[in-house]
């Protein structure tokens, strides 16, 4: 058994990256199953709705002598003014397959631009059913995605941090990952700092938006400034839709374009998206500390109350561990929510509990510990009973491989 865990462990690809594949193998099928459906769906009655409207315009223009031409400009104008749905230039067909897919893509990633949207009753309907599983499954992979990207600089980070240890005579020149590691007093339980981890994250988002707009400055004819407004609308899946990439009839090199376009939303989203949820950690602890410095202090009585109160439930998590020195290879911090909440009445005690989760607690608080320092997940532990154990959330992925996440910290 401890053969086959071990090679297990030296496989290149692990259950979690096995995982990781295979949902974005089936998000692929699941876009072009979807974008063929659509186009099924939609592309007949487009192609009827353009029928009428040409031998509407004809029509009018012959009845009122007015010729083409000038009815044309004076649609555009209207167009400009009052942003219709109706377009005088010839755009590209919006229910053809890649027009399909690219709306089945903004409809998955929740950024909706809405200058495409289903016209026939199936199409309305088959949407709801398309959208709930689709918009979950992608939240799904770019929460692993996430998961990933922080692996990555976790491992990059753990690196550059053991070569100033070297710079500064701290670690041995020829010291090595490993299980000699664990005598290292100053990497044992080293963690990358969220702040840098969003600094970094800041600095890729902006690198890449600035490229994107660059692409979409030369390709779409838009000035700079709304370039960089498109780029921040779809990658925060806002999805405005009053600037959309790609709705030309025909552009310089369009296959190489359109592939672009989708490799620099795809990218972008994920980027932005770790990035909105490291935020959302920073802004969380600033809230627990403005909550701390606005605690009771102003009524003495309120504030010894709650002071005989916390000691009369005197049980809260890690204060069992620290009392009989058991040592595991965690933070033992725990989320501010639960701490010393036991009540008088309740049927299960903080003792117990702590108890029965302190080797869940120490797997989850392992993790990025064990990556950074190249210790692949030891995935034959028992505890671990799905490949959900430590939760799919962002909040729980960050809380789990970061550090400053905690009230004490």
């Amino acid at each position: 058994a401890a053969g086959s865990c071990r090679r297990r462990r030296l496989a290149p690809l692990n259950e979690d990256n096995g995982r990781f594949l295979l949902l974005a193998a089936l998000i692929a099928a699941y876009l072009s199953a979807g974008a063929t459906v659509f186009s099924a769906l939609e592309s007949p009655s487009e192609a009827a709705a353009q029928l009428r409207w040409n031998r509407t315009l004809h029509n009018f223009s012959r009845i009122f002598n007015i010729s083409l031409p000038e009815l044309r400009a004076f649609l555009r104008s209207y167009e400009a003014a009052m942003a219709a749905g109706i377009r005088v230039d010839a755009l590209r067909p919006r229910w053809d397959f890649p027009g399909s897919f690219y709306f089945v893509g903004t409809v998955v990633s929740t950024i909706g631009f809405g200058m495409t949207t289903p016209a026939t009753v199936a199409g309305k309907v088959f949407l709801i059913v398309y959208g709930l599983f689709g918009c979950a499954g992608t939240i799904l992979f770019f929460n692993l995605f996430l998961e990933r990207i922080i692996s990555l600089l976790a491992f990059i980070m753990k690196a550059c941090h053991e070569r100033q240890l070297r710079r500064s005579g701290l670690l041995p020149p020829n010291f090595r990952r490993g299980p000699a590691m664990s005598g290292v007093g100053s990497l044992v339980g080293w963690k990358p700092s969220v702040y840098h981890v969003m600094l970094i994250l800041g600095i890729f988002a902006i690198t890449l938006s600035c490229c994107a707009s660059a692409m979409y400055t030369a390709v779409e004819g838009w000035n700079y400034i709304d370039s960089l407004y498109y780029c921040f609308v779809t990658f925060s899946t806002i999805g405005f839709g009053d600037l959309v990439s790609s709705q030309n009839a025909a552009y310089q090199n369009q296959g190489l374009y359109r592939f672009g376009n989708f490799i620099f939303i795809l990218m972008g989203v994920c980027c932005i998206y770790s990035l909105f949820n490291v935020i959302s950690i920073v802004i969380k602890q600033v809230l627990n500390w403005v909550l701390k410095k606005f605690e009771c202090r102003c009524c003495p009585k309120c504030h010894k109350s709650s002071a005989r109160l916390g000691r009369r439930n005197a049980i809260t998590p890690g204060a069992r561990l620290r009392r009989h020195n058991i040592s595991i290879d965690a933070d033992g911090q725990y989320d501010s929510d639960t701490e010393g909440r036991r009540l008088s009445g309740e049927m299960i005690s903080m003792r117990e509990l702590t108890a029965s989760n302190k080797v869940s607690l120490a797997i989850l608080q392992k993790q990025l510990s064990e990556t950074a320092n190249g210790y692949p997940r030891n995935v034959c532990i028992n505890t671990r009973q799905n490949g959900f154990s430590a939760g799919v959330g962002a909040l729980a992925i960050m809380n789990n491989r970061l550090a400053e996440t905690s009230d004490s910290r």
